[in-house]
């Protein structure tokens, strides 16, 4: 609004300039040809409208960034000042989606990045611009051997940042069973929840430290469906500030499979901090492999990244 306002100021000044130098002329009895005087103000208007365009689409570029990848895919990448910044932007997104296709199907992350951005979901939907009544959800990922009732299972965590909070019914939110023993059991009857639910309209993601997606841990292969994983040492230290101490971290979790995650029509990965800039560089910009279980996103076609400018500082 200021460049708006700055424009007009430098037209008003512009045209009472000329209005003045005309009147000059005019008491002097000089004749100018009004054809001359319109072809020598029009240049000068276009060339200050341009001037101001182009500071605008300046302006709006420092938030925006569009990075065209080597493989011909587009991804739009949105610089937020701040994690509130970059919160508020997610749920955009998100409630966009929510707007425009009510009976949506959302996969849902959970850890430290995306609880802002289920905040600030619920205070729109508390003021009566969400509804979430048709919503279906599915969790990315759960510990193994964790309860729902158990603060630190991903059940609870969704739960107490957003499903308690909003009109969503619980029966069509899903996360896997992490009271089930059987390994194979469990990921087999979330593959078919995935594939009678799905398919995933919206997928939001958080990022690793090591560039893991999910619980998809660096490896030798991308693993493509809902499986158990054994936790690496860092994931397991990162996660510790959510429990009493690093030995009540859960060693293993079930997760969605890249090939789960691929599937989704749309894909919204956020992040923040310093400590994500590697990995978002890594990520974006180096070579495929499951060393970096999130670089595998340079071959989906419509991927959002939203993040603060510390994460983005790399790029």
């Amino acid at each position: 609004m200021k460049l708006v306002s700055k424009f007009f100021t430098f037209i008003h000044v512009s045209l009472s300039c000329t209005a003045l130098f005309l009147a000059i002329l005019y008491n002097n009895r000089i004749i100018v040809p009004k054809w001359l005087i319109y072809s020598q103000l029009l240049p000068i208007l276009l060339k200050i409208i341009l001037k101001f365009l182009i500071l605008i689409l300046r302006n709006t570029a420092k938030n925006t960034i569009i990075t065209k990848k080597k493989r011909g895919i587009d991804m739009n990448i949105y610089k937020a000042k701040n994690y509130q910044d970059m919160s508020r932007k997610a749920a955009n997104i998100i409630s966009a989606q929510i707007i425009m296709k009510p009976n949506c199907v959302l996969g849902l992350a959970t850890g430290s990045s995306p609880v802002g951005t289920y905040r600030q979901l619920i205070e729109w939907y508390e003021k009566g611009d969400l509804d979430f009544s048709q919503v279906t959800s599915i969790n990315l990922d759960e510990y193994k051997g964790l309860s729902p009732e158990n603060d630190q299972s991903y059940r609870y965590f969704m739960n107490t940042n957003l499903f308690d909070h909003v009109n969503i019914d619980k029966t069509r939110t899903f996360v896997p069973n992490g009271l089930e023993p059987d390994s194979q059991k469990a990921c087999n009857d979330y593959n078919q929840i995935i594939q009678e639910k799905g398919p995933i309209d919206l997928q939001l993601l958080g990022l690793g430290h090591n560039g893991h997606i999910g619980f998809n841990e660096p490896g030798e292969a991308f693993e493509k469906e809902t499986h158990c994983v054994n936790l690496t040492e860092s994931t397991i230290k990162a996660n510790a500030r959510f429990f009493k101490s690093i030995d009540d971290v859960p060693k293993q979790a079930y997760t969605m499979g890249i090939k789960n995650i691929m599937s989704a029509k749309k894909i919204l990965l956020i992040a923040t901090g310093s400590s994500k800039a590697k990995a978002i560089y890594d990520s974006l910009y180096g070579p495929i492999t499951p060393n970096v279980p999130a670089s595998i996103l340079q071959l989906h076609p419509n991927v959002t990244i939203v993040a603060d400018e510390d994460a983005l500082q790399l790029l």
